[in-house]
């Protein structure tokens, strides 16, 4: 809850929220899941959608490809290939187009594409190219891009994350520790990988914090590329 930063009380009690907290932390989430979630959603009023995962808009703006479900024995192999050997023997067995059209860097999405080519033998792009009409056109909606100013963010991540620490993070870390599997989903929330190096021994909580705070501000860098490339269009909102 803390780490995720689900809104809090005082915030639920003041308007309805939906889709927060709402599947197990073992459950291997996806953008499609959260679409068909949301279906339900759409058909019955007019929510406003908040986040700042750049792949959820764009599957919900722009469609999502209907790639079929991988195979837990694909995942572990791409796992254990990543675990030993890196996203290079990742990237080296993906297709050119591919190749061309994901972010590189982010080991999430080099994973993806790995697992889907592996799965199904067909490249993630071709079956991007594939992609059916999405759930809610951008048209139909009013679309805002909140454009933070760079050196007020970074000053309000770090900031953020010593309020998580004060708030119990290291705590929520800790009783979920005896459960702590690297490759769920759930394991990625920022904070949480560091915070367990520490509660295991490896490094100080001082270093775990400046570790999180540098992760949380590459998150926000790599916001900011997504943003100029995918959301130009979009409204923009300059904060503070």
């Amino acid at each position: 809850r803390i780490l995720t930063a689900r809104p809090p009380g005082e915030d639920l009690a003041r308007a309805p929220h939906a889709l927060y907290g709402h599947v197990p932390a073992t459950t291997a989430y996806s953008v499609g899941a959260w679409l068909r979630d949301l279906a339900p959603l759409l058909a019955s009023t007019r929510p406003i959608i908040t986040g700042g995962t750049g792949l959820y808009f764009a599957a919900l703006t722009e469609g999502l490809a209907e790639i079929p479900p991988i195979p837990a024995e694909i995942r572990a192999e791409a796992d254990e290939r990543r675990a030993r050997a890196g996203l290079p023997a990742l990237l080296s067995a993906l297709d050119p187009a591919t190749l061309a059209r994901i972010d590189q860097k982010n080991p999430a999405r080099v994973q993806r594409a790995w697992e889907v080519q592996a799965a199904t033998g067909r490249g993630l792009a071709d079956w991007q190219d594939a992609t059916p009409p999405p759930l809610l056109p951008l048209a139909a909606t009013t679309p805002l891009l909140i454009e933070a100013d760079r050196d007020w963010l970074a000053a309000r991540i770090a900031r953020r994350f010593d309020a998580m620490l004060a708030q119990g993070a290291l705590d929520e870390v800790r009783a979920n520790l005896a459960d702590w599997q690297p490759a769920r989903p759930s394991a990625r929330a920022i904070g949480a990988p560091e915070l367990v190096a520490h509660l295991r021994g490896e490094i100080p909580l001082e270093t775990a914090r400046a570790r999180a705070i540098i992760a949380s501000r590459q998150y926000a860098k790599r916001q900011r590329s997504w943003f100029r490339a995918r959301m130009g269009s979009w409204e923009k909102c300059a904060y503070p």
